[in-house]
C-alpha cells in the first residue's frame, strides 16, 4: 500500500493485516517505488494525491518496472471525480476503489485481482530481473508518448509524467537510445504512419493529425525526407507487394 496520509484509512488498513497477506505500507510515492523494486508484489494499492508524485505518475513507472509479470495496481483514493477515475483507469490501473468503500469491499476487490493475477502466471515463464531505474524511466516514457503521438508535449510535460525532470529525461534518451526526446517522438510518428498506411484506409490529413502533425503537406514533407518517397507512394509500393505474396502464396 502506498499512500501519504494511512491514518485516514486505519480501518481499511486492519482489514488487510487482519488477513494472511503480507502487508508493507509506503507514505510517499518515491518509497513506494523503491519498496516494489525490492518485495516485487503481488498486489499495489495505491493513492492519486500525494506530495512530489502523483500516484498516476508512479502508476506509468510500476507498470515498466518488471517485464513480464503481471503486478495489478489498484487505486485507492478519495479523489472521486469521473475524470479522475478516467485518468486512474488509463494508465493502466485494474481497479479504482474510493476509500469510503467498506473494509469488505477492499478485501473482496483485492482477492478477485490476486485470484486473476495467480491464474494467468501459473505457466508463465520464469520473470525478467527488475530493470533499472533509467530503463523504468525510458520505457513508461516511450510508452506515455506513443499513447499521445496526436498531442503537442512539451519536454516538461512528458518528464513530470514519469517522475523525472526535463535534462535527466534527455540524457536518458541520449544515452539509450542515441537520440533526443523530440528526435524520437519524430520517428515514432512516422513508423506509427507507415503502419498506418499500410493496414488503412485512411486519407493523408487523417493520418497526419492521428500522428500529429499539423497538415497532410508538413506529413508528405517529414516522410518523403526520412524515406525518400511520398506517402502515397509508400502505401502504392506496399499493397503491390501485398498483392504480390498473396498471388505467390495461392501459387
Amino acid at each position: 500500500m502506498i499512500d501519504d496520509a494511512p491514518e485516514g484509512i486505519r480501518d481499511l488498513l486492519q482489514a488487510l493485516r487482519a488477513e494472511p497477506f503480507r502487508v508493507s505500507l509506503a507514505t510517499s510515492a518515491a518509497h513506494g517505488y523503491q519498496r516494489a523494486q525490492v518485495l516485487s508484489p503481488d498486489l499495489v494499492l495505491l493513492d492519486v494525491r500525494m506530495p512530489g508524485m502523483d500516484g498516476f505518475t508512479l502508476c506509468r513507472l510500476l507498470q515498466e518496472l518488471q517485464p513480464g509479470r503481471d503486478m495489478p495496481v489498484l487505486f485507492l483514493t478519495s479523489a472521486a471525480s469521473e475524470e479522475e477515475r478516467l485518468a486512474g483507469l488509463s494508465q493502466g490501473a485494474v481497479d479504482y476503489i474510493l476509500k469510503s468503500c467498506s473494509p469488505a469491499e477492499l478485501l473482496a476487490r483485492v482477492r478477485i485481482h490476486l485470484r486473476l493475477t495467480r491464474r494467468g502466471t501459473l505457466e508463465d515463464a520464469p520473470h525478467d530481473m527488475p530493470m533499472g531505474r533509467d530503463e523504468v524511466v525510458l520505457r513508461a516514457a516511450m510508452r506515455y508518448i506513443g499513447q499521445r503521438l496526436a498531442d503537442s508535449l512539451s519536454l516538461d510535460v512528458i518528464a513530470e509524467a514519469v517522475g523525472t525532470y526535463d535534462k535527466r529525461l534527455s540524457a536518458i534518451f541520449r544515452q539509450r537510445v542515441g537520440t533526443t526526446v523530440f528526435g524520437w517522438i519524430r520517428e515514432e510518428r512516422l513508423r506509427k504512419s507507415r503502419e498506418l498506411l499500410t493496414t488503412t484506409t485512411l486519407g493523408m490529413q487523417d493520418i497526419a493529425l492521428e500522428i500529429g502533425f499539423s497538415s497532410a503537406a508538413n506529413f508528405a514533407t517529414a516522410f518523403r525526407e526520412r524515406l525518400g518517397v511520398t506517402p502515397g507512394e509508400y502505401r502504392k509500393a506496399a499493397s503491390e507487394d501485398a498483392t504480390r505474396d498473396a498471388t505467390t502464396a495461392r501459387a
